[in-house]
């Protein structure tokens, strides 16, 4: 078969597997332009290839497999001029989300790498200028155990994905102060996602800009207990009083490490200087 190119060789020459035209023939793509009816070896010819050069482009460009079929049926310079309109836009939302993860993920980075030193040089405690903080909330319901914690979790990041917030891939929950205070340590009243602001959505709460007290907690969330006192403990030597609830960031959780005891929970209080 002189003119004709096996699927082994056309698989060669285009780097692509045999399965992948196997594929592409089944769902109507690219078939073949002759099967031999007694072994059922698929056969190709040279005029095919530059349809193959055009699937395999449309493929990189972003289009699906649908697009594609739909628009090699009849296609011209117009309609592939309109067609590759369309896509720019595509591409150009695509960019921007990928620039807005890389930021998040960048955010994510820093904060990991800032309270890893800050912990090895035994600088855990410190006091922090806070500005505004835009926070997406959702409540813990009662008996507020680490299941109702992971619910409300849950519940936050399919909120924010629904809704299409600018969240950032950290969570966190707030803890009355009241309930602290008590050693209630681990009963949180929300969970919360970190959201780049302003923010006007609801469910969307704005933590207003001010001083906060913070500790970073190395360990797994039943342990949380021994960094509040030191907490607590801190702010009454350095004679500041606490106004706020406890809000708790994960830096280091379930998404970036599989040993609880390398947790890294940040613990912040608003404080004011005692008159």
């Amino acid at each position: 078969m002189q003119d004709l190119f096996s699927i082994g060789e056309l698989a060669r020459y285009q780097k692509i597997s045999k399965q992948t035209l196997i594929f592409y023939d089944k769902i109507g793509l690219f078939r073949p332009a002759w099967v031999d009816p007694d072994n059922g070896y698929r056969y190709y010819s040279a005029s095919q290839i530059d349809d193959l050069d055009t699937i395999l482009i449309m493929k990189k460009i972003g289009f699906s497999l649908a697009e594609i079929r739909a628009h090699m049926e009849r296609y011209d310079l117009d309609s592939s001029l309109a067609l590759f309109r369309r896509q720019l836009d595509v591409i150009d939302q695509k960019i921007q989300e990928l620039r807005m993860i890389r930021s998040r993920v960048q955010s994510r980075c820093s904060q990991m790498e800032s309270a890893l030193d800050r912990c090895r040089r035994d600088q855990d405690i410190q006091l922090e200028q806070a500005g505004e903080q835009d926070l997406f909330c959702c409540p813990v319901e009662p008996p507020y155990s680490l299941r109702e914690i992971s619910i409300a979790t849950k519940a936050c990041f399919s909120g924010a994905f629904q809704q299409k917030l600018p969240v950032f891939f950290q969570c966190g929950v707030t803890v009355p102060l009241e309930r602290i205070q008590a050693g209630r340590y681990t009963e949180a009243s929300e969970a919360f996602l970190p959201v780049e602001g302003p923010c006007q959505t609801p469910g969307v709460r704005r933590l207003a800009p001010g001083l906060r007290a913070c500790i970073y907690h190395v360990g797994d969330y039943p342990s949380i207990g021994r960094s509040y006192r030191r907490l607590l403990d801190w702010c009454r030597a350095q004679g500041l009083r606490i106004v706020s609830d406890s809000y708790e960031f994960c830096i280091n959780d379930y998404l970036t490490s599989g040993d609880k005891s390398e947790y890294i929970t940040k613990i912040a209080f608003y404080v004011e200087n005692q008159a």
